[in-house]
Protein backbone atom coordinates (compact mmCIF):
# COMPACT_ATOMS: atom_id res chain seq x y z
CA UNK A 1 0.00 0.00 0.00
CA UNK A 2 1.09 3.43 -0.73
CA UNK A 3 1.97 6.45 2.02
CA UNK A 4 -0.17 8.83 2.25
CA UNK A 5 1.57 12.22 0.74
CA UNK A 6 2.03 16.01 1.05
CA UNK A 7 0.77 18.58 -1.59
CA UNK A 8 2.73 21.57 -1.99
CA UNK A 9 0.49 24.30 -3.74
CA UNK A 10 1.85 27.56 -4.89
CA UNK A 11 -0.36 30.35 -4.75
CA UNK A 12 1.68 33.12 -4.67
CA UNK A 13 1.33 34.37 -7.89
CA UNK A 14 -0.75 37.71 -8.51
CA UNK A 15 -2.59 36.75 -11.76
CA UNK A 16 -1.52 39.29 -13.83
CA UNK A 17 -1.44 37.56 -16.92
CA UNK A 18 -5.64 36.98 -16.12
CA UNK A 19 -6.41 40.88 -16.23
CA UNK A 20 -8.75 40.11 -12.84
CA UNK A 21 -8.46 42.50 -9.93
CA UNK A 22 -8.28 39.18 -7.74
CA UNK A 23 -5.18 36.62 -8.16
CA UNK A 24 -7.11 33.88 -9.87
CA UNK A 25 -6.72 31.53 -7.81
CA UNK A 26 -9.17 33.49 -5.72
CA UNK A 27 -12.07 34.16 -8.13
CA UNK A 28 -15.16 32.55 -7.53
CA UNK A 29 -16.91 29.92 -9.83
CA UNK A 30 -19.82 27.64 -8.66
CA UNK A 31 -20.09 29.77 -5.39
CA UNK A 32 -16.51 28.69 -4.58
CA UNK A 33 -12.99 30.37 -4.71
CA UNK A 34 -10.73 28.42 -7.58
CA UNK A 35 -8.47 27.49 -5.51
CA UNK A 36 -11.21 25.60 -3.13
CA UNK A 37 -12.36 23.62 -5.77
CA UNK A 38 -8.65 22.76 -6.33
CA UNK A 39 -8.61 21.77 -2.81
CA UNK A 40 -11.74 19.63 -3.20
CA UNK A 41 -10.48 17.80 -5.69
CA UNK A 42 -7.14 16.93 -3.57
CA UNK A 43 -8.08 16.51 -0.16
CA UNK A 44 -10.70 13.69 -1.20
CA UNK A 45 -8.27 11.62 -2.19
CA UNK A 46 -7.71 9.03 0.52
CA UNK A 47 -3.70 8.64 0.45
CA UNK A 48 -3.37 12.93 0.64
CA UNK A 49 -1.93 13.78 3.84
CA UNK A 50 -2.56 17.20 4.10
CA UNK A 51 -1.49 20.71 1.95
CA UNK A 52 1.18 23.22 2.08
CA UNK A 53 -0.01 26.33 0.52
CA UNK A 54 2.35 28.84 -0.41
CA UNK A 55 0.84 32.33 -0.24
CA UNK A 56 2.29 35.68 -0.94
CA UNK A 57 3.44 37.77 2.27
CA UNK A 58 0.43 39.85 3.67
CA UNK A 59 -2.04 38.00 1.51
CA UNK A 60 -5.41 40.11 2.16
CA UNK A 61 -7.64 37.44 0.21
CA UNK A 62 -6.13 33.74 1.81
CA UNK A 63 -9.55 33.01 3.91
CA UNK A 64 -7.13 31.67 6.63
CA UNK A 65 -7.89 27.71 6.41
CA UNK A 66 -6.48 25.81 8.33
CA UNK A 67 -8.07 22.35 7.31
CA UNK A 68 -10.13 21.34 4.69
CA UNK A 69 -12.33 18.07 4.42
CA UNK A 70 -10.61 17.18 7.78
CA UNK A 71 -7.21 17.53 6.56
CA UNK A 72 -4.20 20.21 7.62
CA UNK A 73 -4.04 23.22 5.73
CA UNK A 74 -0.25 25.06 6.28
CA UNK A 75 0.43 27.89 4.81
CA UNK A 76 4.11 29.75 4.17
CA UNK A 77 5.13 32.47 2.20
CA UNK A 78 5.79 32.11 -1.43
CA UNK A 79 8.40 33.78 -3.81
CA UNK A 80 8.31 35.64 -6.86
CA UNK A 81 8.28 32.70 -8.96
CA UNK A 82 6.54 29.59 -8.96
CA UNK A 83 9.53 27.83 -8.49
CA UNK A 84 11.03 30.09 -5.33
CA UNK A 85 7.19 29.11 -3.86
CA UNK A 86 7.91 25.66 -4.38
CA UNK A 87 11.06 25.50 -3.04
CA UNK A 88 9.36 27.39 0.36
CA UNK A 89 6.95 25.02 0.47
CA UNK A 90 9.21 21.93 0.86
CA UNK A 91 10.89 23.43 3.18
CA UNK A 92 8.18 24.14 5.18
CA UNK A 93 7.53 20.83 5.25
CA UNK A 94 10.67 19.77 7.20
CA UNK A 95 7.94 19.54 10.00
CA UNK A 96 5.92 16.61 8.96
CA UNK A 97 7.76 14.82 6.11
CA UNK A 98 10.77 13.03 5.28
CA UNK A 99 13.55 14.20 3.44
CA UNK A 100 12.96 11.02 0.90
CA UNK A 101 9.27 10.97 1.23
CA UNK A 102 7.40 11.59 -1.93
CA UNK A 103 5.21 15.08 -1.96
CA UNK A 104 3.10 16.27 -4.63
CA UNK A 105 3.25 19.52 -6.46
CA UNK A 106 -0.16 21.20 -7.49
CA UNK A 107 -0.70 24.00 -9.31
CA UNK A 108 -3.42 25.96 -7.55
CA UNK A 109 -5.59 26.95 -10.12
CA UNK A 110 -5.81 23.38 -12.11
CA UNK A 111 -9.10 22.83 -9.79
CA UNK A 112 -10.08 19.65 -12.17
CA UNK A 113 -8.08 16.62 -11.69
CA UNK A 114 -9.70 13.46 -11.63
CA UNK A 115 -8.83 11.12 -8.71
CA UNK A 116 -8.45 8.22 -11.27
CA UNK A 117 -5.67 10.50 -12.55
CA UNK A 118 -4.14 10.62 -8.67
CA UNK A 119 -4.35 7.04 -8.46
CA UNK A 120 -2.67 6.20 -11.75
CA UNK A 121 0.18 8.71 -10.16
CA UNK A 122 0.57 7.71 -7.01
CA UNK A 123 0.99 3.99 -7.57
CA UNK A 124 4.22 4.91 -9.25
CA UNK A 125 5.39 6.28 -5.60
CA UNK A 126 7.80 3.28 -5.75
CA UNK A 127 9.41 5.35 -8.75
CA UNK A 128 13.24 5.87 -7.81
CA UNK A 129 12.96 9.00 -9.48
CA UNK A 130 9.34 10.59 -9.48
CA UNK A 131 7.08 11.01 -12.09
CA UNK A 132 4.44 13.49 -13.86
CA UNK A 133 0.65 13.86 -15.35
CA UNK A 134 1.00 14.07 -19.09
CA UNK A 135 -0.78 14.18 -21.73
CA UNK A 136 0.22 13.35 -25.52
CA UNK A 137 0.16 15.52 -27.79
CA UNK A 138 -2.60 14.92 -30.53
CA UNK A 139 -2.64 18.34 -32.62
CA UNK A 140 -0.55 19.16 -35.49
CA UNK A 141 2.82 21.03 -34.31
CA UNK A 142 3.47 24.09 -35.90
CA UNK A 143 7.11 26.06 -36.15
CA UNK A 144 6.62 29.93 -36.96
CA UNK A 145 9.17 31.98 -38.38
CA UNK A 146 10.25 35.55 -37.68
CA UNK A 147 7.34 37.23 -39.77
CA UNK A 148 4.76 34.92 -38.50
CA UNK A 149 4.56 32.24 -41.44
CA UNK A 150 5.02 28.40 -41.28
CA UNK A 151 8.46 27.31 -40.84
CA UNK A 152 7.69 23.72 -40.33
CA UNK A 153 5.54 21.40 -39.31
CA UNK A 154 7.05 19.35 -36.46
CA UNK A 155 6.53 16.16 -35.78
CA UNK A 156 4.56 14.77 -32.58
CA UNK A 157 5.40 11.54 -31.66
CA UNK A 158 6.92 11.17 -28.18
CA UNK A 159 5.60 14.77 -27.34
CA UNK A 160 3.81 15.07 -24.42
CA UNK A 161 2.50 18.24 -22.19
CA UNK A 162 3.15 18.60 -19.01
CA UNK A 163 0.49 18.31 -16.52
CA UNK A 164 0.26 18.55 -12.63
CA UNK A 165 0.43 17.07 -9.83
CA UNK A 166 4.13 16.41 -10.48
CA UNK A 167 5.60 13.80 -7.47
CA UNK A 168 8.97 13.87 -6.18
CA UNK A 169 10.49 13.02 -3.65
CA UNK A 170 11.26 16.31 -0.96
CA UNK A 171 15.40 16.96 -0.82
CA UNK A 172 16.02 15.38 -4.03
CA UNK A 173 13.30 18.27 -5.23
CA UNK A 174 14.36 20.63 -3.00
CA UNK A 175 17.75 20.31 -4.26
CA UNK A 176 17.18 20.22 -7.87
CA UNK A 177 15.23 23.55 -7.90
CA UNK A 178 18.16 24.76 -5.48
CA UNK A 179 20.56 24.20 -7.91
CA UNK A 180 18.30 25.42 -10.75
CA UNK A 181 18.31 28.65 -8.91
CA UNK A 182 22.12 29.21 -8.54
CA UNK A 183 22.36 28.72 -12.07
CA UNK A 184 20.06 31.30 -13.00
CA UNK A 185 18.06 28.84 -14.94
CA UNK A 186 13.58 29.86 -14.78
CA UNK A 187 12.68 26.07 -14.20
CA UNK A 188 8.75 25.99 -16.07
CA UNK A 189 7.60 22.83 -13.82
CA UNK A 190 9.39 20.65 -11.55
CA UNK A 191 10.36 17.72 -13.76
CA UNK A 192 12.43 20.43 -15.68
CA UNK A 193 14.53 20.93 -12.56
CA UNK A 194 15.03 17.15 -12.28
CA UNK A 195 16.03 17.09 -15.67
CA UNK A 196 19.15 18.98 -15.44
CA UNK A 197 20.51 16.94 -13.01
CA UNK A 198 20.26 14.08 -15.49
CA UNK A 199 17.51 12.36 -13.79
CA UNK A 200 14.19 10.68 -15.94
CA UNK A 201 10.82 11.14 -14.31
CA UNK A 202 8.47 8.60 -15.60
CA UNK A 203 5.68 9.95 -17.87
CA UNK A 204 2.08 9.09 -16.56
CA UNK A 205 -0.71 9.54 -18.47
CA UNK A 206 -3.71 11.90 -17.50
CA UNK A 207 -6.80 12.95 -18.22
CA UNK A 208 -6.93 15.76 -20.97
CA UNK A 209 -9.42 17.56 -19.24
CA UNK A 210 -7.02 18.66 -16.89
CA UNK A 211 -6.31 22.29 -17.40
CA UNK A 212 -5.04 25.08 -15.43
CA UNK A 213 -7.07 28.17 -15.52
CA UNK A 214 -4.76 30.82 -17.28
CA UNK A 215 -7.76 32.99 -19.23
CA UNK A 216 -11.03 34.12 -18.66
CA UNK A 217 -12.11 32.02 -21.32
CA UNK A 218 -10.41 28.72 -19.09
CA UNK A 219 -12.64 30.07 -16.25
CA UNK A 220 -16.34 29.38 -18.36
CA UNK A 221 -14.61 26.32 -19.27
CA UNK A 222 -14.25 25.58 -16.03
CA UNK A 223 -17.58 26.83 -14.83
CA UNK A 224 -19.23 24.02 -17.59
CA UNK A 225 -17.86 21.66 -16.78
CA UNK A 226 -18.86 22.30 -12.97
CA UNK A 227 -22.48 22.82 -14.12
CA UNK A 228 -22.28 18.90 -16.11
CA UNK A 229 -21.42 17.43 -13.32
CA UNK A 230 -23.91 19.35 -10.82
CA UNK A 231 -26.32 18.66 -12.85
CA UNK A 232 -25.12 15.29 -13.35
CA UNK A 233 -25.48 14.43 -9.56
CA UNK A 234 -28.70 16.26 -9.91
CA UNK A 235 -27.30 18.94 -7.20
CA UNK A 236 -29.18 22.17 -6.93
Amino acid sequence: MTRPLWVVLPAAGRGTRFGAPLPKQYLQVGGKRLIEHTLDALMAHPRIAGVMVAISQGDADWPGWTTHAGKPVLTCIGGATRADSVRAGLAALDAVTGEQDMVLVHDAARPNIAPQDLDALLAQQSHAVGGILAAPVRDTLKRAADDGAIEATEPRARLWRALTPQMFRRRPLLEALDAASAAGVEVTDDAMAMERLGLRPLLVEGREDNFKVTTPADLERFAFVLACKRGVSGEG
